[in-house]
């Protein structure tokens, strides 16, 4: 079940497809230069990686960081760490320097498989992480490491099997982004990561032979696992929202791409591009984006820009911990279920996958002993979204606190608490209304922030907007930040005025939003930093707060 033998049986069934295609700079007359490796060589360099750490010293269940730039190298390496049974920790570099040395704290790592730079970072910082003696260098070879990818590379094979791990064996440590609490370190098991491969394959029909361009890192290693080929963006992975669209285009055009995945702001920011330059991508079958809801008008655009015969955008929705849950098409959305997000009823984000069930539970905040406490709600009533299935996970790493709170066991099987807030309809089709964390509860009753801001993100001066609460709960004030259009930014106390006005006339129009009162602009609402889309409401009620003079709980 060692996940990392899919690559192998795909390097035997496709050994010279090739299976990584990185930007190396530009030639002389401006075009980009590529370096590619088959699956063959992939698994082929894998291998002699994982040789060369087992005569180092690796121990079968031995956590390992891995910090390495998204390309061949990282790629090959998470490969060769599953191989040669190690369990690889994957910590977002986004996310922050207190977060990282919390999270690196937490999981007591017993080496790093880094960058020179965090190999330095390492040496200069606390006691723990100097102690750490299972140290390779992605890079020049610094003190303190027992060798550096390029020698690993040479070595010998001989005699070197890989680890055959069972479906419950741990296989890697992968924290969440922290973006309504500090993160956790989700315990994936081999099991977990070959039925994620499986659900997503097999639903979107991806084949071998595809060409994939993932925005997200995490895409690349499941495409090894398909035998699809992966073409490393020209991006940074922590900052979608900045992503160059004409990198993105002439890569997909390059390499004749026909699936790329992104979060909602790559996917704005690529269609904005190709909308205004009359830009479509005819190659691709398939775009796929997560991260957080997908705002109708991305899908407006992706839908005039997939131009081939059946291409389409989906939408996957699940989390770190239980991925995928469900999906929908954009051509769908549009056709059916954009009306109804327009008038306040949430996004739809689909019906479950093949093999994973969801339920609707009254919405609570204390741990669940067993399912049986806790009553399932009926369609159409909002509630906490629970799911589960062959790739949800068990456990946060170390934390038996945090695991309790978030798992509900039923018998032999057990449930994922998402976090979020939704509702199913009789057809059993999934609507997502919020974080549950964000729920604003005033005057006797629960207000959703993404019911709630699809009301005030009709207006089209505004690009995106978030409900807070100001003052404690259940008497919260509810207020709404918004974020205008570039360029629609009120530039004087009248305008804004103006525009204020506008917007709570759109508020008491709708009985979901008619308690609201108070419209606060913002230049940039912040966002999450693994997919720039997932707004921080946190820390916006408190600056809300400071804005009214009122103090935020």
């Amino acid at each position: 079940m060692n996940i990392a033998l899919r690559l192998t049986e795909m390097a035997r069934k496709y050994a010279q497809q090739r299976a990584i295609v990185a930007p190396q700079g530009r030639d002389a007359q401006g075009r980009v230069r590529y370096r590619e490796m088959t699956f063959a060589q992939l698994d082929e360099e894998s291998t002699r990686i994982a040789a060369g750490l087992r005569q180092r010293g690796l121990i079968p269940g031995m956590k390992l960081v891995l910090f390495a730039p998204f390309g061949i190298e990282m790629i090959s390496l998470t490969f060769a760490l599953f191989k040669a049974g190690a369990i690889v920790v994957l910590i977002d570099p986004g996310m922050g320097r207190r977060n990282i040395f919390n999270c690196l704290k937490e999981v007591k790592p017993d080496g790093f498989v880094a960058i020179p730079a965090v190999h330095l970072i390492r040496l200069f910082s606390g006691r723990e992480l100097r102690r750490t003696r299972f140290n390779i260098c992605v890079g020049p070879r610094l003190p303190g490491t027992l060798a550096t990818y390029r020698q690993l590379v040479q070595s010998q094979t001989d005699g070197f099997v890989p680890v055959q791990s069972q479906s419950r064996d741990a296989a890697a440590v992968i924290f969440t982004s922290g973006s309504t609490g500090a993160p956790k370190g989700v315990l994936y098991e081999h099991g977990m990561f070959d039925a994620q491969v499986d659900l997503i394959r097999d639903f979107y029909g991806i084949q071998p032979g595809d060409v994939d361009l993932p925005g997200f890192p995490l895409f690349g290693l499941f495409n090894a696992a398909m035998g699809v080929t992966t073409v490393i963006p020209d991006m940074d992975p922590t900052r979608p929202a900045q992503v160059d669209p004409k990198k993105i285009i002439e890569a997909i055009n390059d390499q004749t791409v026909t699936q790329a995945f992104g979060s909602p702001a790559f996917w704005n920011r690529v269609g904005r591009f190709c909308t205004e330059h009359n830009i479509t991508l005819p190659t691709l079958k398939r775009a796929l984006s997560a991260g957080g809801p997908v705002p109708v008008h991305v899908l407006e655009r992706m839908s005039k820009i997939l131009t081939r015969p059946g291409a389409d955008l989906f939408t996957p929705y699940g989390a770190t911990e239980s991925l995928p849950v469900s999906s929908i098409s954009a051509s769908d959305v549009l056709q059916r279920t954009a009306p109804l997000t327009r008038t306040g009823k949430g996004t739809c984000v689909g019906r479950p996958f093949p093999g994973v069930r969801v339920k609707i539970i009254e919405i609570t905040d204390g741990p669940v002993r067993h399912l049986s406490e806790v009553k399932e709600l009926p369609a159409g009533e909002i509630g906490e979204i629970i799911a589960s299935g062959p790739s949800v996970t068990r456990e946060y790493y170390q934390r038996p606190e945090a695991t309790a709170l978030a798992k509900i066991p039923d018998g032999d099987a057990f449930w994922h608490r998402i976090g979020d807030v939704g509702s199913l309809t009789p057809q059993g089709e999934l609507w997502f209304c919020g974080r549950k964390a964000h729920i604003v509860e005033t005057a006797g009753r629960k207000m959703f922030s993404v019911c709630c801001e699809a009301i005030f993100n009709e207006h089209p001066r505004i690009y995106r907007c978030a409900l807070v609460g100001v003052g404690s709960k259940p008497n919260q004030q509810p207020v709404i930040v918004a974020e205008p259009e570039a360029g629609e930014f009120p530039k004087s106390e009248h305008s804004a005025a103006q525009l204020r006005s506008e917007l709570l006339a759109l508020a008491r129009a709708n009985p979901l939003t008619e308690a609201i009162n108070e419209i606060l602009f913002h230049h940039s609402l912040p966002v999450d930093t693994r997919h720039n889309v997932k707004i921080n409401r946190e820390q916006l009620a408190i600056w809300a707060a400071e804005r009214l003079h009122r103090p935020s709980r």
